[in-house]
């Protein structure tokens, strides 16, 4: 059993690396081109992997989309259409409740704000 897990470890790594490279965004990939990092980990699969996680891995592991509206930024590229409807909705019922509740207080006041 000893024998095997260096193997069992080499062949764990080389598929991981190589699937990580797979999967990375061609222009995240840092050094060398995603295709020279595939070739490299086949290649020399310890060496190559090893290279991969310390030089070539892009650095962010989530990437953040670029819209110009500060509020979107801060979601993830992953997050699913239905998860920012909902989220979406609970922010405008917010909203909502805390005009409904300036309004209330206004003509509380006598300041009678116009009604919708």
């Amino acid at each position: 059993m000893i024998r095997v897990l260096p193997a069992v470890l080499e062949l764990a790594l080389l598929v991981f690396c190589l699937i990580d490279c797979v999967q990375s965004e061609p222009g995240r990939v840092r050094n060398l081109a995603k295709g020279w990092w595939i070739v490299l980990i086949v290649v020399l699969p310890l060496v190559g992997g090893v290279a991969w996680l310390v030089a070539g891995r892009p650095l962010a592991a989530s990437p953040v989309r670029r819209t110009g509206f500060p509020q979107e930024e801060q979601a993830p590229a992953w997050e699913s259409p239905r998860a920012v409807g909902e989220r979406v909705r609970a922010e405008q019922a917010r909203v909502d409740a805390e005009y409904d509740e300036a309004v209330r207080r206004a003509r509380a006041r006598g300041q009678g704000l116009a009604a919708d």
